[in-house]
């Protein structure tokens, strides 16, 4: 079972930059990017880590939520996912498409106050698409 994930160069910076505006920890930004990437029923491209990605351990990304993160991966893909294609394949793959939504959401938004509204906006649309 691996515990370490690594990024690619552009979600590095893309995360470091967020990081720098939001004032949020690469972590934060992490899983709020998974949650983006979920919102899209597409599956995202599998990545390829690099020599100058961040790394992440698996308990820092997930904590005690790490079933919750596999069952909603599960759930997206639509399938069982066995453990070694979940993390991190899977959950890299959500990220960095989710890092770059965010990147998005945040260039959209122009600033940290309004880019929580319309993350908010957002879920609460999905919910109630979803009642």
């Amino acid at each position: 079972m691996n515990f370490r994930l690594k990024t690619t160069e552009k979600a590095a910076t893309s995360l470091k930059n967020l990081q720098s505006s939001t004032g949020l920890t690469p972590n934060i930004l992490v899983r709020i990017s998974i949650s983006l990437s979920i919102l899209d029923p597409e599956q995202p491209n599998e990545t390829q880590s690099e020599t100058k990605g961040l790394e992440f351990n698996r308990n820092t990304l997930t904590g005690e939520q790490d079933y919750f993160y596999k069952s909603l991966i599960r759930q997206h893909a639509k399938k069982e996912v066995p453990e070694e294609d979940y993390f991190p394949t899977l959950f890299n793959a959500h990220l960095e498409r989710g890092v770059q939504l965010l990147e998005q959401e945040y260039k959209h938004a122009g600033n940290y106050n309004k880019l929580l509204t319309n993350l908010l906006r957002m879920s609460e649309e999905n919910f109630k698409e979803r009642l």
